[in-house]
C-alpha cells in the first residue's frame, strides 16, 4: 500500500477570532486575482504573518465568492521527494473535488510510480474539465530544495488552466520565471515591506488583540523598535503582560531581529509556569504536535489540554486541522525553543527523538519514525525501520527520500545490512556511477554472511526474510546489469547463469530476470535465435511470477529480437497477445502498455501501414499521460515518431524527435543495437547532407573498419549508405570498393549467425551499390533474393526507405516476376513517398522543400527575437533550433539569418 497522506498538511490554519485585519493587503490580493494573475507570491522572512494573511484571504474569498474552492498544502522537507510532492498535490486538490486525479490515486494504490509531467498533465486536464474555480496554496515553499520539484511547479505554472490560481508563501524567492510572469502582468507580489504592521495596525494588535492598553507613544516606540515585525510585536506583547512599567521595558531592547527574538523568547519563557515551560522545551523538536505524541515525550498526561491552552493564550501554536487535534509551533518560535532546549536539556535530546520515533512507529507513520531515529543517531533502529519500508519505497520510487535516509546512515551500518547495500548499489547503477556498484555488492555479500550467523529476523515468512533469501540471486543479476551497461557480453552471460543457478525453483522472478540477461547477452553477440529462445523462457517465467510490468517490458525486447530474426509475423503475434493481456486488467492500465504501442507502431511502419503506426504512437502518448513510463524505454517513443515523420516527409521533424530521444537515452540494461547518432546520420544521408554523415563516421571511428561485431553492425550498414551516396556524387572506385568489401564481410557474419533481418538489408544494399555503378543486371541478383525471402514476412520500409534509387530495380524485378505481389506493393508504396525521404538534387529550392516546422522557424527568424527566445517560443532546445536553421540555410543556399529571411521573402515563404 502507498505511504498514507497526512491530513494535517492539507488544512489551512483558520485565523483566530481576534486578529488584526489587513484590508489593504487583502484588497491587493483580490484586485490582482481579478486581473487574471497566475501567481500570488507572499515572500518575507519568518514572523511576518505570511500564513496568517493567506488564511484570512482564503476565508474572505470563500465568503464573498462561494463558488471558489480552496486547496491548501503545507510543505515540509520530506516533500523534496518528487513522488511525495505529487502525491500530496493530488491529495490537496482531491480535498476539493474527489474526481480530480482519480486515476492517479489508483496508480498510487497499485504502487505505480508517479512521474511529474504525466501526473501534472492529468491533473491540469481534470481541473479544466471540472469547470470549478480553484485557489491552490503552497505554504512554506522555502523548504523545497530539489530541482525536480521546482521543475514540476514550473510545468504547472506554464500550463495553468484559467480557473486555477496559485498562491505561494515562502521565505525566499522560488527558482521560477518570476521576471517573465512579472513582465506579462501574471504575478502578484507581497514582500516584507508590504507585510510590516503600519502604526495603526500595530496599535490594533497591541491594544485590541493583546489587550495591553499601551499609550500612543509606547506603541510608536515599540513599532519603531520592531520595524513593524509582527513576531517581534507579539513576543513583546507577551513580555509586557508581566511588566508594570511598559515604557521602561520597551526601552530595554533594541537591535536586530535576531537580538529581539532571543531577548523576548527568554522573557516569555521565564514568565511561564514551570509545567508550561517544561512542555515547550520538551516538545520543541517536534514538527507536529498532538496530545498522545506530546505525552510520550513529557511522560505526563494532559497533552491535548496543554495544546488547547497554548492555543487560547496565543502562544505561537498553530492548529493544523478543524478539530484542533494537531498543531505546530510557529517556525520562528520553534527555532528559538529548540536552541534553548539544546542548552537546557543537552542530555535528553537524543532520548526525546527516540521516544518520538517509537510513537510514530506504533502509529504507522514510518517516515517520521525514521526521521526521529536518525535525529536520535539511533542508527540501528533507523536501519531496521528503513528495511521494513524498503520494498514499498522501491516500488513507489521514492528514491530521493530513500537516498537521503541512506546518506544519513554511517557507511558501516549500511554495509552490515545487505538489503540496504544492494539498494545503494542499484541506485549507483541507475545513476550511471558504474564504478561504485561492485563495492556495494561485495558489501551486501559480506552482510549476508554476517546475517546468517546473527540472531536478527531472517524467518523465510517475513518480508525481510524473503528479501534476504532472494538476495544472492539478486546480487548476481545486478552484476549482470553492470556488465551489460559496460558492454561486457561474456561477463553478462556469466553472472546471468550464476543468478539463474542461485534462484530457487519457485523464484520465478529471479529465474526470469536471469534468463533475460542470458538472452540479452546472446543478442549482443549477434546470436539472435538463441536470444529469442532464451528470452522467451524469461517472459514465461515473469508471467508465472505474476510480474506483469516486467513481462510486458520484456515482450517489447523479445519482439525486437524476432524482427532481427526476420520473424515479423511472430513479432506481430507477441504484441497483440501482450496488448490483450494489458487490456484484460480492467480499469487499470499496466505500466509498459504505452511502450507496447510504441513497439507495435514500429512494426506497423515496417509493414507499410503508416496510419496504424501513427495511431499507436498517439495511443501511447495518451496512455503515458496517466501511467508512469518505463524509464528504460522512454526514449523509444521519439525514435518511433522520427520514423513516422520521415515517412511523412518531415525530415526536420524527424531530426527533432531524434534529438529528444538522445536527451532521454541512458546507457543501461539493454544492448544498444540502433544507436541514435547512427539513426540521425542515416536521415542526413537520405537528405543528401553527406558532410554530416561524414562527420558522424569520423566521430565513431568507422573510417578505418576493423573487427565486425553485431553491436556495431547498424553503424557499419550506415557507413555503407554513406559510401554509396558519396560514390553517386563523386564516382571514385576506392569508395565503392570499400562499400562492396564491407558488405561481403557483413553478409558472411549475418548469414553465419542466422540473422535474416540483417541479411535482407545487406542484400538490398549490395543491389544499391551495384546499381550505382551501372551494373543493373548484377544488382538484381541480391535484390531478387532479398525480395523473395523478405516478402512473405511483410518487409516494406526496409526497401521503401531507400527511395527513388531502388525504384528502377524494383520495376525490373517485378517484370521478371520476382515476388510479384510483394514487389508490386513496394512500387505502390514508393509512389506515395513524400519529398524528403529520398536524396534530392533540385537546383532551385521550392517552397515545399521547407517542412511546416522549418517555415515556422524561418518566419521567426524574420522577427526581432533572439535565438534562445525563438527556441523558448517553439518549446525546443537551442541545439534543435540550430539544426532547423542549418537545414533551412542548406535548402535555401544561404549562409546567414539575414540572407535566409531575404530569400524567404523573395520566394513568398514569409
Amino acid at each position: 500500500m502507498p505511504t498514507p497522506v497526512l491530513a494535517t498538511k492539507l488544512f489551512f490554519p483558520a485565523p483566530r477570532p481576534q486578529i488584526t485585519s489587513r484590508p489593504r493587503l487583502l484588497k491587493r490580493l483580490n484586485d490582482e486575482l481579478g486581473a487574471s494573475r497566475k501567481l500570488s507570491l507572499v515572500c518575507a522572512p519568518a514572523g511576518f504573518g505570511k500564513t496568517t494573511l493567506l488564511s484570512e484571504w482564503i476565508i474572505q474569498r470563500r465568503r464573498q465568492h462561494p463558488g471558489v474552492h480552496i486547496a491548501w498544502l503545507s510543505l515540509d522537507a520530506h516533500d523534496n521527494d518528487p513522488s511525495r510532492f505529487l502525491a500530496y498535490l493530488v491529495a490537496a486538490l482531491q480535498g476539493v473535488d474527489a474526481e480530480i486525479g482519480a486515476e492517479i490515486t489508483g496508480m498510487r494504490h497499485s504502487d505505480q510510480v508517479l512521474v511529474t509531467e504525466p501526473v501534472l498533465t492529468s491533473l491540469i486536464n481534470d481541473i479544466a474539465r471540472s469547470g470549478k474555480e480553484f485557489i491552490l496554496v503552497l505554504d512554506d515553499y522555502h523548504v523545497i530544495e530539489e530541482r525536480p520539484v521546482h521543475e514540476a511547479l514550473a510545468f504547472l505554472l506554464d500550463h495553468l488552466p484559467p480557473q486555477l490560481h496559485l498562491a505561494i508563501a515562502t521565505r525566499s524567492d522560488p527558482p521560477l520565471s518570476l521576471a517573465r510572469l512579472r513582465s506579462r502582468g501574471e504575478l502578484t507580489e507581497l514582500r516584507a515591506a508590504d507585510l510590516r504592521f503600519t502604526p495603526d495596525e500595530a496599535a490594533d494588535f497591541l491594544n485590541q488583540v493583546m489587550d495591553l492598553g499601551l499609550s500612543a507613544d509606547d506603541i510608536a516606540a515599540l513599532a519603531t523598535r520592531t520595524e513593524g515585525w509582527i513576531a517581534g510585536l507579539q513576543l513583546a506583547g507577551l513580555s509586557l503582560r508581566e511588566h508594570e512599567d511598559a515604557s521602561a521595558s520597551i526601552r530595554a531592547f533594541t537591535g536586530s531581529h535576531r537580538f529581539v527574538i532571543d531577548y523576548l523568547v527568554e522573557e516569555v519563557l521565564q514568565r511561564q509556569p514551570e509545567e508550561v515551560r517544561n512542555f515547550l522545551l520538551t516538545t520543541a523538536l517536534l514538527d507536529h504536535l498532538t496530545g498522545g505524541l506530546c505525552e510520550a515525550l513529557t511522560g505526563v498526561g494532559g497533552g491535548q489540554a496543554m495544546l488547547d491552552a497554548l492555543d487560547r493564550d496565543n502562544l505561537f501554536v498553530i492548529p493544523l486541522d478543524d478539530r484542533r487535534q494537531w498543531y505546530r509551533y510557529h517556525h520562528l518560535f520553534a527555532e528559538v525553543l529548540r536552541a534553548r532546549a539544546r542548552q537546557e536539556l543537552p542530555g535528553r535530546i537524543r532520548e526525546l527523538h527516540r521516544l518520538a520515533s517509537e510513537w510514530y512507529e506504533q502509529n504507522d507513520l514510518a517516515e517520521d519514525a525514521v526521521h526521529h531515529a536518525l535525529a536520535a543517531e539511533d542508527f540501528e533502529r533507523a536501519a531496521n525501520l528503513i528495511e521494513a519500508v524498503l520494498p514499498q519505497m522501491r516500488r513507489t520510487r521514492q528514491d530521493v527520500m530513500m537516498l537521503a535516509w541512506l546518506t544519513a546512515l554511517p557507511d558501516k551500518v549500511i554495509r552490515s545490512r545487505p538489503l540496504l547495500s544492494v539498494f545503494y548499489a542499484w541506485r549507483m547503477l541507475v545513476s550511471g556511477d558504474l564504478d561504485a556498484v561492485e563495492p556495494w555488492l561485495r558489501a551486501a555479500e559480506q552482510g549476508l554472511e554476517a546475517a546468517a550467523e546473527g540472531p536478527r529476523d531472517s524467518a523465510p515468512t517475513s518480508i525481510r526474510g524473503q528479501e534476504l533469501r532472494m538476495l544472492p540471486s539478486t546480487i548476481e543479476m545486478y552484476r549482470a546489469s553492470l556488465a551489460q551497461a559496460r558492454g561486457d557480453v561474456s561477463a553478462t552471460a556469466h553472472h546471468a547463469r550464476e543468478a539463474f543457478e542461485l534462484a530457487g525453483p519457485e523464484d520465478h522472478f529471479a529465474r526470469g530476470a536471469a534468463a533475460a540477461f542470458l538472452g540479452l547477452a546472446s543478442w549482443a553477440q549477434g546470436d539472435v535465435q538463441t536470444a529469442v529462445d532464451t528470452f522467451s523462457e524469461a517472459v514465461l517465467s515473469l508471467h508465472e511470477a505474476g510480474n506483469l510490468t516486467d513481462e510486458l517490458s520484456s515482450t517489447i525486447l523479445l519482439a525486437e529480437m524476432r524482427v532481427a530474426a526476420a520473424q515479423l509475423q511472430e513479432a506481430r503475434k507477441l504484441y497483440e497477445r501482450a496488448l490483450g493481456r494489458a487490456a484484460a486488467q480492467g480499469g487499470s492500465v499496466p505500466r509498459g502498455t504505452a511502450e507496447l504501442h510504441v513497439g507495435y507502431s514500429e512494426l506497423c511502419l515496417e509493414f507499410g501501414d503508416l496510419e496504424s503506426a501513427a495511431g499507436h504512437l498517439q495511443t501511447s502518448k495518451e496512455l503515458g499521460q496517466h501511467v508512469a513510463p518505463l524509464t528504460e524505454h522512454s526514449y523509444r517513443w521519439f525514435v518511433a515518431m522520427a520514423a513516422v515523420r520521415e515517412a511523412e516527409g518531415d525530415m526536420a521533424g524527424a531530426i527533432e524527435s531524434l534529438d529528444q530521444a538522445q536527451l532521454l537515452y541512458r546507457r543501461g540494461f539493454f544492448p544498444e543495437i540502433r544507436p541514435i547518432p547512427a539513426l540521425k546520420a542515416r536521415a542526413a544521408i537520405r537528405q543528401g547532407l553527406l558532410s554530416e554523415g561524414l562527420a558522424w563516421a569520423r566521430s565513431t571511428g568507422l573510417i578505418a573498419v576493423g573487427e565486425l561485431t553485431y553491436l556495431r553492425e547498424f553503424e557499419h550498414l550506415t557507413l555503407v549508405r554513406l559510401l554509396v551516396a558519396q560514390y553517386r556524387v563523386r564516382p571514385e572506385e576506392k569508395t565503392i570498393q570499400e562499400a562492396a568489401d564491407l558488405l561481403v564481410r557483413l553478409l558472411k557474419a549475418a548469414e553465419a549467425a542466422g540473422r535474416k533481418g540483417s541479411t535482407y538489408e545487406i542484400l538490398m544494399l549490395q543491389a544499391l551499390a551495384l546499381e550505382a555503378q551501372g551494373q543493373r543486371a548484377l544488382a538484381l541478383v541480391p535484390l531478387e533474393r532479398a525480395l523473395a525471402e523478405a516478402g512473405p514476412e511483410g518487409f516494406v520500409r526496409l526497401f521503401v526507405d531507400e527511395g527513388a534509387s531502388l525504384a528502377p530495380l524494383l520495376a525490373e524485378a517485378a517484370g521478371k516476376g520476382t515476388a510479384p505481389a510483394h514487389t508490386a506493393l513496394l512500387l505502390r508504396s514508393l509512389e506515395t513517398v513524400k519529398p524528403g525521404t529520398a536524396i534530392r538534387r533540385t537546383a532551385a529550392p521550392q517552397p515545399e522543400d521547407l517542412s511546416k516546422r522549418e517555415l515556422e522557424v524561418l518566419r521567426l527568424l524574420g522577427s526581432s527575437l533572439s535565438g534562445p527566445e525563438i527556441a523558448r517560443q517553439l518549446f525546443v532546445s537551442v541545439n534543435t533550433l540550430r539544426t532547423h536553421t542549418k537545414r533551412i540555410f542548406t535548402k535555401l543556399g544561404v549562409n546567414s539569418r539575414r540572407e535566409a529571411v531575404r530569400h524567404g521573402k523573395e520566394q513568398g515563404l514569409i
